[in-house]
């Protein structure tokens, strides 16, 4: 799991999209995100999860670069707060 939160930390966003997902943190509730996130059913493991996550937030930065017509701000916001909740999961039980 230490080179999931090496990937993670490697990444390089925009700062007020950072700054943005921080600031929805507080409000995030892993079961009702991860099932809008993730689609309906028991939610993964943290790990498993954020690796899910990981490659959404990819496909949204993606088409954010290319400016793409689906890009949704509030969609890349959502999955960045959701991987850094999911992120702080799994160092909890990495001790």
């Amino acid at each position: 799991m230490q080179d999931l939160i090496g990937m993670l930390q490697s990444l390089r966003r925009p700062g007020l999209l950072i700054r943005a997902a921080r600031a929805g943190l507080p409000e995030y509730r892993r079961t009702l995100h991860l099932q809008r996130l993730l689609g309906p059913g028991t939610p993964p493991r943290p790990g498993a999860a954020l690796m899910r996550l990981m490659e959404l937030e990819a496909e949204q930065d993606e088409k954010r670069r290319a400016d793409h017509a689906s890009y949704s701000i509030a969609r890349h916001v959502e999955l960045l707060a959701a991987m850094m909740a999911e992120a702080e999961l799994v160092r909890c039980a990495q001790g």
